[in-house]
């Protein structure tokens, strides 16, 4: 089970990730059904990431992968890909797993995918911390 401060401490370290980059960017975590548990968004992010973000990491969750292998599909040639439902083919999205169980998810969106990718990695291994 994810909990509260579990999300807390993902959403920080992603946040931090981010700050210092000079990224901004909205920062989602889910649980293993994937419901809300937090969600941030810095000051001067686009309204729009929220969802977004969101997205990512129910996407995420929901197949039980980074949503970059949604990306990294439609980027070599398969774009029904983007028709999935319940799916967002843009990096930024990452299950998260502990004790081998999937227990919840990040979602970043703000930048360029593969920026929003590695500010989500930094939340992720917070999980462990």
């Amino acid at each position: 089970m994810l909990t509260l401060a579990d999300a807390q401490r993902i959403s920080l370290a992603a946040r931090n990730a981010a700050a210092e980059r000079n990224w901004t960017v909205v920062i989602a975590i889910v649980d293993d059904g994937g419901h809300l548990i937090t969600l941030e968004r810095m000051d001067g992010t686009q309204k729009g990431s929220v969802r977004v973000a969101e997205q990512k990491a129910r996407t995420a969750i929901l197949f039980k992968r980074p949503t970059k292998a949604f990306e990294d599909a439609v980027l070599q040639g398969r774009p029904g890909m983007v028709t999935m439902p319940d799916a967002i083919c843009l990096e930024g999205g990452l299950p998260l797993v502990r004790n081998g169980a999937y227990v919840g998810a990040i979602g970043v969106s703000g930048m360029k995918s593969s920026e929003d990718g590695v500010v989500a990695e930094a939340g992720a291994l917070a999980l462990g911390a």
